[in-house]
């Protein structure tokens, strides 16, 4: 998991998979990003601040002058309109069922289980997860109302 993920969660924001080595499920976004090595990327720059207006061209290209074909051959700020939800002045914090045991996630990527200490990410640090025993000795591990993973008991590791 990523900082970036947990932002998302934390915003609301539900992060869509596909299935592994399955890139046809998302073949518009995956177009996009070869197209952005091929005119960006390849070679790159030989600075950061000469790859970032590199980037930054392309993004302009990308989003006001280039046609689309799925927008009727209409570049993307032609239709595009800001989203009317605010973002949010504070972040709401994690809300775990009664039954639910919560653990902070320390600095390291760690959450205490039964005196010991189990790593599960460290994009999550200083967050509360919450752990709900699905089966004997076997616990969902969540974020939000999103499921990471489950740690057996048994051999104290986590599960996919």
């Amino acid at each position: 998991m990523s900082w970036l993920n947990v932002w998302w969660i934390r915003l609301g924001i539900q992060h869509q998979r596909i299935e592994p080595s399955h890139p046809e499920q998302n073949g518009a976004h995956e177009r996009m990003h070869r197209t952005l090595k091929a005119e960006t990327a390849r070679p790159p720059a030989q600075t950061h601040r000469g790859q970032q207006r590199r980037f930054n061209q392309w993004r302009r290209e990308y989003n006001h002058e280039r046609p689309h074909e799925s927008l009727a051959d209409k570049p993307p700020v032609t239709v595009w309109r800001p989203s009317p939800r605010e973002y949010p002045r504070t972040i709401p914090k994690p809300e775990y069922p009664g039954h639910n045991l919560v653990r902070l996630v320390s600095n390291s990527g760690c959450f205490r289980w039964h005196a010991r200490q189990i790593f599960l990410s460290q994009a999550l640090e200083q967050q509360h997860i919450g752990l709900e025993e699905t089966d004997d000795g076997i616990w969902s591990i969540y974020f939000y109302s999103v499921a990471l993973g489950k740690l057996d008991e048994r051999d104290f590791r986590i599960h996919a």
